[in-house]
């Protein structure tokens, strides 16, 4: 069941959005060679909490972190560790999920670990401008499976991979709601859009194949299946009476 947000519901959305925009950006800023993830990790809990906020990943179906941290090959769901070093020429992606008074917020990006190869600042500037490819259509009237398409005829014309086996998902008083939203051509998700509605777009897209391994040790990691590069951004968006407003803009 798709729930509808009212005036206060979205009020609310709103102020968990501006939240967790602002740790995805103070957490970036200490992004550098040298850095590890579980200091990156550190900070952004420990700025949540100084905002009234949870880190809704902590403890999360087990997940033992308050951020992910996704390094290189890693598509999502990296976990942070003191042994994770960042190095020159590192591309990484860093999810923040805020809980702030019952309503969550959901927002990552990537950054680069000083000079980075050409592929992958192309990787990283092609994703970004699918994941606004895929917000653009969002407006009553369409339906969930025009957002895959429009990702899907961006990338795929350039030999990218958009993952299948994961999604962006609805948001609100729960973390992961209904719908499920592909970023990929999927005409079987053909929900319709209409205002209230609040999800997440969020595609995942890698360098060669769209298959990816996920990890059995630590039950979160997910990687690319031909160990080459993976992006990711994301935004929670609120469907409005004549478009979409990004909850989790920056600035």
């Amino acid at each position: 069941m798709i729930h509808i947000k009212s005036k206060l519901e979205i009020e609310k959305m709103r102020d968990a959005g501006k939240l967790a925009a602002e740790v995805l950006f103070e957490t970036g800023q200490r992004v550098k060679a040298g850095v590890s993830t579980e200091e990156l990790n550190d900070f952004a809990h420990s700025l949540t909490l100084k905002r009234g906020a949870e880190s809704a990943p902590l403890n999360y179906r087990g997940f033992p972190k308050s951020i992910c941290t996704s390094v290189n090959e890693v598509v999502c769901h990296g976990i942070p560790t003191k042994n994770e070093i960042l190095k020159e020429g590192d591309i990484l992606n860093i999810d923040i999920t805020v809980k702030l008074r019952g309503f969550h917020g959901d927002t990552s990006a990537m950054f680069a670990v000083g000079n980075i190869p050409e592929n992958a600042r192309k990787l990283i500037e092609n994703t970004e401008k699918a994941m606004w490819a895929g917000i653009e259509v969002v407006k009553p009237g369409k339906r969930i499976s025009d957002i895959g398409q429009a990702i899907d005829d961006f990338l795929t014309p350039q030999g990218y991979g958009i993952v299948r086996a994961l999604a962006g998902h609805g948001i609100g008083r729960k973390f992961h709601e209904e719908p499920l939203v592909p970023h990929y051509k999927n005409n079987e998700v053909r929900v319709p859009i209409r205002p209230g509605m609040t999800f997440t777009v969020e595609p995942m897209v890698n360098e060669g194949t769209y298959r990816v391994i996920f990890d059995e040790s630590d039950g979160w990691t997910v990687r690319t299946a031909d160990g080459r590069l993976s992006a990711q951004f994301e935004h929670t968006c609120l469907v409005t009476d004549d478009g979409v407003e990004v909850l989790t803009r920056w600035g």
